[in-house]
């Protein structure tokens, strides 16, 4: 009986303890990888949800607000009767939030629409129907306490005028398209669209239908 037991075990070879530990050692390397791959995707993870927030808060902090009514003017029979300019007034969002840099592209000269020959961050698109205007004229005034500067600060209210047609002081022209509307005139039941959008923060969207009638200043609420 104990022969045989012998000849049934003698073709069989165990583990050794050196195989046992290369084993051991290779469990050990999977799991620092898959341990390293999972603290680094979560890493990445949190980063990049960092960076959202703080992007999502500097858009927030920068972002433009309407404060009052949109106010169209009629222009005279040079522009057919139609809506001339448009003012907007405008505030920070947020309080506390960042200073908006609102550089005109355009200024008064004795009443004239001229470039003023600054670098404008800030982009005004008319569209309707018909057209698009990528880039309108428009110009800046502030109402009440301000800097004397063309930074909208907290507390501060801007009015933004953008002119849908070239104004000399005195009548109305045509202007040429871009940044003019040319010959496309915004008449009664009009409805257009002026985005607002500034180097920093959301973009400003407002959308208005003028009356069945011009008056010479008209309140599209």
């Amino acid at each position: 009986m104990t022969l045989k037991l012998t000849k049934i075990h003698r073709g069989q070879k165990g583990i050794t303890g050196l195989e046992t530990a290369i084993i051991l050692i290779a469990f050990v390397v999977v799991a620092a990888v898959f341990a390293y791959t999972a603290l680094s995707a979560g890493l990445f993870s949190t980063q990049k949800s960092q960076e959202a927030v703080y992007s999502g808060l500097e858009r927030t902090q920068s972002t433009l607000e309407q404060s009052g009514s949109v106010i169209a003017y009629k222009g005279d029979s040079n522009i057919s009767n139609s809506v001339g300019k448009v003012e907007i007034t405008v505030k920070n969002a947020l309080k506390g939030g960042e200073s908006v840099d609102l550089t005109p592209p355009y200024t008064l000269a004795g009443g004239a629409l001229v470039p003023s020959g600054l670098d404008s961050p800030v982009t005004i698109t008319y569209s309707d129907s018909n057209l698009t205007i990528a880039s309108c004229a428009w110009t800046l005034s502030f109402i009440g306490k301000n800097n004397n500067d063309y930074y909208l600060d907290t507390n501060e209210k801007a009015v933004i005028t953008v002119w849908l047609h070239d104004y000399d002081g005195t009548s109305w022209s045509d202007g040429t398209l871009d940044p003019f509307l040319g010959s496309n005139y915004v008449q009664t039941d009009a409805t257009f669209t002026l985005e607002i959008k500034a180097a920093k923060g959301a973009v400003l969207t407002i959308q208005r239908t003028t009356p069945g009638y011009l008056d010479t200043v008209m309140d599209l609420h």
